[in-house]
């Protein structure tokens, strides 16, 4: 599969899912819960988890690894966001239909799903970066590709 039909699958999907998202939207009578969730996600994701992921990142990794460990840290931080209302406020306990799935394991499941895929990631760029061949030399061991 080439980059560009893999690009082109990937913003299909999107589209698909920001349709399913507004249909969902356009349910909903009283939209100012939603723009103060929204408001206080777009707060919480830039002044907390971009700056924590960006510095983590920058302490913690070196090297090729350091993206793919950003890319998990963001996307561990976005779950995070995501999950905090049912995490810190779960249903009654008398009504088992508010809040009916267990979402502390659910949401570390995901988070665990997410560091396997980081290691994954970290790994394959590890073992590309090994296999890259070695510069070639000219006469008098000068290098013929540039820096």
């Amino acid at each position: 599969m080439t980059t560009r039909l893999l690009r082109l699958l990937t913003g299909l999907l999107g589209l698909a899912l920001l349709g399913t998202g507004v249909s969902l939207l356009l349910e909903v009578r009283d939209l100012s819960g939603v723009v103060v969730w929204l408001g206080g996600a777009v707060l919480l994701h830039d002044a907390l988890i971009a700056p924590a992921v960006l510095l983590i990142g920058m302490i913690a990794v070196r090297g090729a690894a350091r993206g793919a460990v950003r890319g998990g840290l963001l996307v561990a931080g976005a779950l995070t966001a995501v999950a905090l209302p049912p995490l810190l406020r779960p249903g009654p306990r008398g009504n088992p239909s508010v809040l009916p799935l267990d979402y502390p394991r659910n949401w570390l499941l995901t988070l665990l799903s997410v560091a396997v895929v980081t290691a994954v990631l970290v790994a394959v760029r590890r073992v590309r970066r090994g296999r890259r061949r070695p510069r070639r030399t000219g006469a008098g061991g000068t290098s013929l590709t540039n820096s």
